[in-house]
């Protein structure tokens, strides 16, 4: 009898278990007009700013492959960089009644009337690396930015004599991040002895706007010694003017996102630093949280962040400054990118 009872007992365990696997990922709803309770897939719209910036792409595949894992499914959208069309996207999105709505901003302020809008009908809201400003969204997940902001910015100062002339070359003026970022800087060059005889924003992120950048500063004086750029796609052009120049390697460059080119830049020696923002682990668990918030469970956040109305929850990632030092360590080692790729212009020893 015992032996029996087991027996069942096991059974009953094994389907526990595919039904959690079948249907953990499902939430009920009730189906207009006949008031019936059906179970569905939790649908997610993720909303791209542009796939411009490389890493957009890369964490767009593991934001979907995490979401599929759980049993969620997803609708990319991409704006190409236009924000009416991102507002239009995002209307959309809620049209087909999306149970969560997680958009990188292309303009944050632009984007927080359709926000409010998905929220009122009832879909949870997730800001994406990019803070939306009055939204009151349901969470918004970054890296600390104001931190990126100040890595790069020590970089110049660790490597510039005092009385040296740096260039900045920020992103786009409407994201937040920017703002973030620039606090960061300028906090941490105030008293640093350089001297900033050039700064400018890149409109949209668009990178020729660096190449401009550089090319202005050169007016200005022709002893530049550090040029620090909102990101590595601005690097690579900023590095393409000071090439024309003849002065690549010579002069302390800066980014962040650890895009391959960049790390080909570092290992060569014509790009001092990068900031890598572990955009995996920040694709994964959005995807992860947005899951989790949809199905109503509790997510352990114990800081907010004010986006100008509402203190919104918070989750901050840390970044990491990456330099020839800790390349290998940091960005190979930790399966980011391949040793090949990296060290692909470089004589191996």
């Amino acid at each position: 009898m015992v032996i029996g009872m087991r027996k069942v007992t096991k059974s009953l365990g094994i389907w526990i278990v595919l039904i959690v696997f079948l249907f953990g990922c499902k939430h009920r709803k009730e189906v207009p007009g006949n008031g019936n309770i059906v179970d569905e897939k939790i649908q997610i719209g993720l909303s791209f700013d542009s796939f411009v910036i490389e890493r957009w792409q890369r964490e767009r595949d593991i934001f979907v492959s995490t979401a599929k894992g759980l049993g969620a499914e997803v609708n990319v959208q991409n704006a190409n960089g236009d924000i009416k069309e991102q507002i239009s996207q995002i209307e959309y999105l809620i049209e087909k009644k999306m149970d969560a709505i997680v958009v990188i901003a292309q303009d944050c302020t632009a984007i927080s009337e359709v926000l409010k809008k998905a929220k009122e009908a009832g879909i949870i809201t997730i800001a994406y690396d990019r803070l939306v400003h009055n939204a009151d969204v349901d969470l918004y997940i970054s890296i600390d930015s104001e931190e990126v902001g100040k890595l790069m910015a020590q970089t110049l100062i660790d490597e510039i004599p005092e009385g040296g002339n740096v260039v900045i070359i920020y992103g786009s003026p409407v994201d937040y991040n920017v703002a973030l970022m620039e606090k960061g800087v300028q906090e941490t060059l105030i008293d640093s002895g350089l001297h900033i005889i050039y700064e400018t924003y890149a409109e949209n992120w668009l990178a020729e706007e660096a190449f401009h950048g550089v090319n202005t500063a050169l007016t200005i004086s022709e002893e530049i010694a550090g040029v620090l750029c909102g990101n590595d796609d601005l690097a690579s052009q900023a590095f393409r003017a000071l090439s024309e120049n003849r002065m690549a390697g010579n002069v302390v460059l800066t980014g962040q996102d650890a895009e391959l080119a960049a790390c080909q830049r570092i290992v060569e020696g014509t790009q001092t630093m990068t900031v890598y923002k572990q955009v995996d682990k920040l694709a994964k668990n959005v995807a992860e949280y947005a899951i989790k918030l949809v199905k109503g469970e509790q997510i352990d956040v114990s800081t907010t962040i004010f986006d100008g109305t509402y203190e919104v929850p918070y989750v901050k990632l840390e970044a990491i400054p990456v330099t020839k030092d800790n390349i290998d360590e940091i960005i190979i080692e930790g399966g980011f990118q391949q040793k090949e790729d990296v060290y692909l212009n470089v004589p191996s020893k």
